[in-house]
């Protein structure tokens, strides 16, 4: 292979891991918002083992997911240089948008709409493959959903089984098990969420020539779950605030509810190789247990921001992605 090809493509791998790292970095709060609200560990210690199961993500829970972003929502025979790069940007700059203001967007979403937006550009909308997208487009919806309902039924089972126990009793039981359901949901996070970028660097070496069928390589799994653990080490301290705060208050028995129902949506997703947004999901099991509450303890303003910037999220990188991609055709670029 000719040495500036290698360069080229070393170049994108490295773009689509700073975007993983992003990734880590402004959806740390989906890990950790309700550790730190519930004052079970310090910020400091909450991302350290965030980040760790993060990490742990990359042995034993496949590739599906990937395989739907490399191959599933965009034709393979599609994708350019440019249009990875021009994805990965705009990615990129929604991410950053986002996290300036504080609000948990789904990096999953800014990632397949900026990729979108990108291939569209090139190609137009035949680089689209209709039956990839049609899952991930319901999940959008059917995620928080998911996550809402369970965590709304499992805080009224805690409810029913624990009637009988001190509250005392109860808030000390579960600031232990908080620690085992946010290791699982770091554990979800980081499977759903690494893999999106290992279907974007599978495709960089696929387009290369490097790999002469789609594959997802043990090493570029091992450097997705690197950076997405390193970016959780990072913390994105202004949308922790909102996650663990602005939605609703959590105690340790809401939290732990909160996240065993975000982890057992995940790892439902992931199975099917459905890239969803753990943001969505997180989000909507909180809501789900600041209901069982009372509806008024849920801050709906504050929740109605983060839908809209939902439902924002894949135009606005698309069109980012889109024109990412025209400035790079300025310079020769394909």
């Amino acid at each position: 292979m000719p040495s500036h090809l290698l360069l080229l493509v070393a170049g994108l791998i490295g773009v689509a891991l700073v975007f993983d790292y992003i990734n880590g970095f402004h959806d740390a709060a989906n890990s950790i918002a309700t550790v730190v609200s519930t004052r079970v560990l310090s910020p400091g210690q909450a991302v350290i083992w965030a980040a760790f199961f993060n990490f742990v993500a990359a042995f034993g829970f496949g590739t599906a997911v990937a395989k739907t972003i490399g191959n599933g929502m965009i034709d393979i025979h599609a994708v350019t240089f440019g249009v990875i790069f021009g994805g990965l940007i705009g990615a990129i700059l929604w991410d950053l948008t986002t996290w300036y203001f504080g609000l948990p967007t789904s990096s999953s979403h800014a990632l397949i709409g900026g990729y979108a937006g990108a291939a569209v550009a090139r190609y137009g909308f035949g680089a689209i493959i209709p039956s990839g997208w049609t899952k991930t487009l319901v999940f959008i919806v059917i995620a928080p959903l998911i996550g809402l309902v369970l965590g709304f039924l499992i805080t009224v089972a805690i409810m029913w089984i624990f009637q009988r126990k001190s509250p005392k009793s109860v808030d000390k039981t579960f600031r232990r098990l908080q620690l085992v359901s946010a290791a699982a949901y770091s554990l979800g996070h980081g499977t759903n969420d690494a893999q999106k970028t290992m279907g974007i660097i599978a495709g960089v070496l696929f387009t290369a020539g490097y790999l002469k069928t789609f594959y997802i390589p043990i090493w570029v799994i091992l450097a997705a779950h690197s950076a997405i653990g390193l970016g959780t080490l990072s913390g994105g301290w202004r949308i922790i605030h909102t996650m663990g705060s602005k939605i609703t208050k959590l105690q340790p028995v809401g939290g732990f509810a909160a996240e065993t129902a975000g982890a057992i949506t995940l790892f439902l997703a992931s199975s099917f190789g459905i890239p969803v947004s753990t943001t969505h999901t997180i989000t909507g099991a909180i809501v789900g247990v600041g209901a069982t509450r009372r509806l008024s303890a849920v801050r709906w303003g504050v929740a109605g921001r983060i839908v809209w910037a939902w439902i924002l999220t894949i135009p606005m990188a698309a069109i980012m992605g889109a024109v990412t991609y025209w400035i790079v055709t300025l310079f020769g670029a394909k």
